[in-house]
């Protein structure tokens, strides 16, 4: 799979793209991330890449034009278009396995004010990490590059820690829900008075699932009872 990203920062991806999981994903081959400047692809000898809005306002608007003409270098059929705005589709588990399935993904990554409007008629989707404003759109490019690249296949073991993480499909009574994970413990037994669950020290592994089951839909009763409707 290959990620493009149009962003006007090419070096803050610099230390991401070379430590942990991703760097040995792009060393492996199961990943590529390809960055391309949106300044080379600026108007006049200046390479502007944003105007002052029309209408008056504050800040500056990216090129409608600019972001054309970048996207018009990249010959990849089929290619996913996705533009990173505080006002798109907040990305969710399920999001980020269906865009696992992509070939090549390409995100654009503002910065300024805003889009020019027309240019969310060049892409196929747009995506937010929540509901807050950041500088730029680069750290939302890097949360959905770690997000996408783990349901990649071979980036990570598919084990029990991905599927019964956080917002993974588990099911309770028959029913098909999504669950935060269930708590986990690990040494010492016992610190400062607070002791492991008897049950998870039992050895009895069908119990210890049952518990699991229990302490993950009561966790997501009292914390996140929207996932259960």
């Amino acid at each position: 799979m290959t990620y493009h990203i149009f962003t006007t920062q090419p070096k803050i991806y610099d230390s991401f793209l070379n430590t942990g999981l991703v760097a040995r994903g792009i060393e492996k081959k199961i990943i590529n991330i390809e960055i391309h400047n949106l300044y080379e692809f600026g108007i006049g000898p200046h390479r502007s890449i944003d105007d002052t809005p029309y209408g008056g306002g504050a800040g500056m608007v990216l090129r409608v034009d600019v972001v054309d003409k970048a996207l018009s270098t990249l010959k990849r059929k089929n290619a996913k278009k996705v533009l990173l705005t505080p006002q798109g589709k907040k990305i969710t588990q399920k999001d980020a396995k269906r865009l696992a399935k992509s070939k090549d993904l390409i995100l654009i990554s503002g910065r300024f004010e805003g889009y020019d409007e027309r240019i969310r008629d060049l892409v196929d989707e747009e995506i937010s990490i929540g509901d807050y404003i950041l500088t730029s759109g680069d750290l939302p490019a890097m949360v959905l590059i770690d997000a996408i690249s783990r349901h990649v296949p071979g980036f990570i073991e598919q084990s029990e820690s991905i599927r019964d993480e956080s917002f993974s499909p588990s099911f309770v009574a028959d029913k098909p829900y999504t669950l935060l994970e269930y708590p986990q413990y690990t040494r010492p037994a016992e610190y400062k008075g607070k002791k492991v669950p008897k049950i998870l020290l039992s050895g009895n592994h069908a119990e210890i699932q049952t518990w699991r089951k229990e302490a993950a839909q009561k966790r997501t009763q009292k914390r996140r009872p929207d996932l259960l409707v």
